[in-house]
């Protein structure tokens, strides 16, 4: 999808616009339904410094893209989902923050055939940096949040590999790939990671000290046997209150990096 063809489908949102990153990034997101947050803010901090070249995988309306473009300004992005209208604000969202230039979005199923993302213009072999969010909800399980957008919340387990196997065809050799997902889906992303990389290293996030980890962020590295490691736990938040920890405060103010 060209940035030039998003007005129409934008007005259609009533979307809000949202500050991230202590007000560096304003993201312009459906008003209901699912709306990017926390887990995209550390998706997109979770990015190597050095990385020349991202693909987002189900951007939805591009806020992990949009952060790791903030602060590495030798990035290029692109940005693929399946739902239009997200995408149109992603588009939107690129050109309000002035990434324009540097991004571009593509109207692509991630589980569809490797040959026809080919064809959609997705190379296979290239990104440095490949990061997705897949949807956490299998829908045998309960219910989205809200129906109006169950495809981006709803997803059987089987098909996890296949978002894995996508992110490990388009990344680079020697390049990362980087997930953010429930703690429970670690079973299951481990299996799909090991058999496609190395240098695999796990961060489970906990909401407090003492409590169980409720995200995990994972990195695979393509075309390397590095053994597999599992990082101490980080708590979020303070033990009482709502106020984020010191390290986990400055990535959302956009004053520090996730180091990892």
């Amino acid at each position: 999808m060209s940035l030039d063809h998003t007005p129409d489908l934008v007005k259609q949102q009533s979307p809000t616009r949202d500050a991230f990153l202590g007000g560096r990034l304003a993201v312009s997101q459906p008003g209901n339904g699912f709306r990017a947050g926390l887990d995209s803010v550390l998706l997109g901090a979770a990015v190597s410094p050095s990385s020349t070249s991202l693909l987002d995988l189900g951007t939805g309306v591009g806020t992990a893209a949009l952060v790791a473009l903030a602060d590495r300004p030798q990035l290029t992005a692109t940005l693929c989902d399946s739902d239009a209208e997200m995408l149109a604000l992603a588009a939107l969202n690129l050109t309000t923050n002035g990434f324009a230039e540097r991004a571009r979005t593509l109207l692509l199923d991630v589980t569809t055939k490797g040959s026809l993302r080919a064809a959609a213009g997705l190379p296979a072999d290239h990104f440095a940096t490949v990061i997705a969010n897949p949807p956490f909800f299998d829908p045998g399980r309960g219910s989205a949040p809200s129906p109006t957008r169950s495809d981006a919340r709803h997803m059987p387990d089987g098909e996890l590999d296949l978002w894995v196997k996508a992110a490990a065809t388009h990344a680079a050799p020697g390049g990362e790939v980087i997930f953010i997902h429930t703690a429970t889906a670690l079973p299951l992303l481990l299996a799909s990671f090991t058999a496609r990389f190395g240098a695999i290293t796990v961060l489970p996030l906990l909401p407090r000290e003492g409590e169980a980890a409720s995200r995990i962020l994972i990195r695979g590295i393509k075309g390397v046997r590095t053994p597999f490691t599992l990082l101490a736990a980080r708590a979020l938040h303070e033990a009482s209150g709502r106020a984020f920890r010191p390290a986990f405060d400055a990535i959302f103010q956009g004053t520090g990096p996730l180091i990892w």
